[in-house]
């Protein structure tokens, strides 16, 4: 689950901390990052939980009216959302049950989150067409669960400051964490039953070495890699970038030179977008145009072995 995208943003949140901490310790630093990393993953199972909590309380709603309409002899009422099938089997999922008592994740001590979220899909219009649908499938039960999420979950205000209180590593994990849980909840099929498998922790080795080596690169070189940012900033004014511009660029470069099988065209892009989520509304196009002029001095001085490729070729033309 914890892919190079999630690495990527916690390496320039956590390189920008290191400066700014007087205290530099670079193995308590990455014992941070790898921890902030390992964050992000309990989020991961607890909001598939908040699902779980939601259906058990959704059930303990229903057993309620229930006994209110036996005892006045009315209609009981329907219990399609609450056996929902996708649910029960989250619920029943071995992985999410084995990481829930190892981490100790639960909903209990934010009940009344829980019930507010019943209240707002109860309400809601997904929740009315699937109640009134006649499909029973449980293709349909994981779809009505996947609008929910992304609908009524996602872009919850009332969720993120309950994550807020829960853990300050989830202020900037939510939105990609986000993205990881739809996945999981698309992937699920009935035939796995209890033994569906989430995503795991990370994908492989690979990518937990990738957060250590391009950590410590940035940290250990970075004389080095503001030099070649000096030396290939002729055409632009060096001193007035923002300091978290220098942050993003050191990582950039460190990334270009320690991991010969990733694109330079990869590295540049991905490291644009994290400036235009991190620093100031120009520094965008201004990294682009740096990160640019540096990969093109590392190739041209026998640094790094790669190319340019044809497509940024042609971007960097027109």
């Amino acid at each position: 689950m914890i892919n190079r995208e999630l690495i990527r943003i916690k390496i320039v949140q956590l390189v920008y901390a290191y400066y700014q901490n007087g205290n530099r310790n670079l193995d308590n630093a990455e014992k941070e990052l790898l921890f902030s990393l390992s964050k992000a993953y309990d989020l991961y199972n607890l909001l598939l939980l908040l699902i779980v909590a939601i259906s058990k309380e959704e059930r303990h709603r229903i057993e309620i009216r229930q006994q209110r309409a036996r005892r006045e002899g009315t209609e009981e009422p329907p219990t399609k959302f609450a056996d929902n099938n996708f649910a029960l089997q989250l619920e029943d999922n071995k992985m999410l049950r084995q990481a829930t008592e190892e981490l100790n994740l639960s909903w209990e001590d934010n009940i009344e989150f829980v019930r507010k979220m019943c209240n707002l899909i109860e309400e809601s219009q997904i929740y009315r067409e699937y109640m009134e649908s006649d499909d029973n499938s449980y293709e349909a039960d994981r779809e009505v669960w996947r609008k929910i999420y992304k609908q009524i979950i996602q872009e919850n205000e009332d969720l993120d400051a309950v994550l807020e209180e829960r853990s300050l590593y989830w202020n900037d994990d939510k939105e990609v964490v986000d993205t990881f849980v739809l996945k999981t909840i698309r992937r699920f099929e009935a035939k796995n039953a209890s033994r569906q498998e989430l995503l795991p922790e990370y994908k492989d080795e690979e990518d937990r070495d990738f957060a250590r080596k391009l950590f410590r690169a940035t940290i250990l070189n970075a004389d080095t890699y503001q030099r070649y940012m000096s030396e290939a900033s002729r055409n632009w004014d060096f001193s007035r970038l923002a300091y978290m511009d220098v942050v993003i660029m050191q990582i950039a470069i460190a990334e270009m030179l320690t991991f010969p099988n990733i694109p330079l065209t990869v590295s540049i892009n991905e490291y644009v977008d994290l400036a235009k989520l991190y620093s100031t509304h120009k520094s965008g196009a201004y990294i682009n145009g740096m990160l640019d002029t540096i990969a093109r001095h590392l190739i041209k001085t026998g640094k790094v072995m790669k190319t340019m490729g044809e497509e940024r070729q042609a971007t960097t033309e027109n």
